[in-house]
């Protein structure tokens, strides 16, 4: 079973990573090693750039994030888990529509954790816009 649920995500987002918070990102589930969220693209909320598309870095943080509820999910609310490295492919251009990831752990161990997360266009799954591979220093047991 999940060591947390989407709400508690949500709050660890307004309250400990403000930034995040303000995205708006939205978990559908949170489950063992995997999560999955939705982040809702409106003209009012910034994220678009010119052209009507969604720039790179809002997706990357979006697969940052993605991949802590991974990480939370096996190891429990580790809040000093932290991004040693994040390597994002950008397949094609998003569309101005929800944006959906999707994340899976592949290796969770004592200090390291290492995972992918799937970006696509809200209805459109099997193209996705971009693919990010993603590695998580845990701290020890001892630091919460």
């Amino acid at each position: 079973m999940a060591r947390i649920d989407p709400r508690k995500m949500e709050r660890i987002a307004r309250e400990e990573v403000p930034f995040v918070g303000q995205l708006g990102i939205r978990f559908e589930h949170i489950e063992d090693g995997t999560a999955r969220a939705v982040l809702p693209m409106t003209a009012e909320n910034g994220l678009l750039r010119p052209g009507g598309t969604i720039s790179g870095p809002v997706m990357m943080g979006m697969a940052d994030y993605v991949m802590y509820a991974c990480v939370i999910s096996m190891v429990g609310p580790a809040l000093m888990a932290v991004t040693t490295n994040l390597n994002a492919n950008f397949l094609r251009r998003p569309r101005p529509v929800d944006l959906v990831a999707e994340g899976r752990l592949l290796k969770c161990g004592k200090r390291l954790a290492y995972g992918e997360v799937t970006l696509w266009s809200a209805g459109a799954p099997e193209d996705p816009v971009c693919h990010v591979t993603l590695t998580y220093a845990l701290p020890p047991a001892d630091a919460g």
